[in-house]
């Protein structure tokens, strides 16, 4: 597991054992040890490996790349926007060599403008565009509640800033943020390109439902997919990026979301003469999102929008599927120049 993790470049799996461990390895190998021992010994191996790679790179922290200062190729400012209902909290990330096109990027629920993002900043800023990561109402740092209609302004108010900054402006919402930003640009948001990652067109669900939602996301996070995580964090620090401050609302999230009214608010786009282009990304395996709910969105938005399906992506995993980040981060580049 060790030679493994280091050939991959997995850092934070590594507890620095390099070419010792995998000449160990292959030297225990030599000894042909039944298939049967060598399953009984995988589960406290891999349990040994992540204990010891948790104590050795206890300082690898991947959260670390979005703390306001200069990084390799980038700078972050932590920021307040105006907004018409108060400020919104924000990262402003721009590449090292400027930026004409930038892109405002909306959480989903639960979540802040940090959760899981760094690889977003990583490929985006590569590819010269500027990024503005909001706590939507009710998350993260904002002091205001999830209500409507007053969360649409917290998309909309930062649209209008990058407005004044930037060229091109794109805006990307993932889940309930891409319910609220499809909301804002049919409002009159400023959008020059829109991307949309599994948003439903409407959410409702018992509480025995939504637990069961939970388990089901749970375990399909067990993806090599995802093992990308840990090339610059230990297992203590990508669980931690978990964390988040939770939801404070005065609509319940269900409510939000009809309110918000992601099929009408499609359909107000659609019908503007000069409509931004539209990209759509669903989960192959989501276990959040109604049966149909992605071929809805996929059929409204026909001729439009350009929709691709990340296949055994589960609805929280596909924000942070490699996938998924190219795809967008090469469609913006192309469509903000």
């Amino acid at each position: 597991m060790e030679g493994l993790a280091a050939a991959a470049g997995l850092r934070g799996l590594s507890w620095g054992g390099g070419v010792g461990a995998m000449l160990l390895a292959g030297a225990g190998l030599a000894a042909r040890p039944a298939p049967r021992a060598l399953a009984l010994a995988l589960p406290p191996a891999l349990i040994l490996q992540v204990s010891l790679a948790t104590l050795r790179q206890r300082q690898l922290d991947p959260r670390r790349a979005l703390l306001p200062g200069a990084h390799p190729g980038y700078s972050v400012a932590r920021i307040d926007v105006p907004a018409a209902y108060g400020p919104v909290p924000a990262l402003h990330i721009v590449p090292a060599g400027g930026a004409a096109g930038a892109v405002g990027v909306a959480h989903g629920s639960g979540c802040d403008k940090t959760f899981y993002a760094w690889r977003l900043v990583e490929d985006f800023t590569a590819r010269g565009l500027a990024l503005l990561l909001i706590d939507l109402d009710g998350h993260g740092e904002s002091p205001r509640p999830q209500s409507f209609p007053e969360i649409i302004e917290s998309v909309a108010g930062p649209a209008r800033w990058l407005r004044e900054r930037y060229a091109r402006v794109g805006l990307l919402g993932m889940s309930l943020g891409g319910a609220v930003t499809t909301r804002a640009a049919a409002d009159g948001a400023p959008c020059d390109a829109l991307a949309l990652w599994a948003v439903p067109p409407r959410l409702r669900m018992s509480m025995a439902e939504y637990r069961r939602a939970q388990l089901i996301e749970a375990l399909r996070l067990a993806r090599p997919q995802l093992l990308h995580l840990f090339r610059d964090g230990s297992p203590y620090h990508v669980a931690r990026a978990w964390q988040t401050s939770g939801i404070r609302a005065r609509i319940g999230t269900w409510d939000l979301f009809d309110a918000l009214d992601v099929p009408g608010s499609l359909a107000r786009i659609a019908a503007e003469a000069s409509r931004p282009p539209l990209l759509l990304i669903y989960a192959g395996r989501d276990g959040v999102l109604p049966t149909g709910a992605a071929e809805e969105i996929q059929a409204a938005t026909a001729g439009w929008g350009e929709f691709h399906l990340v296949r055994g992506a589960s609805h929280v995993s596909v924000a942070i599927e490699l996938e998924t980040i190219r795809r967008t981060g090469a469609w913006f580049a192309e469509r903000l120049r």
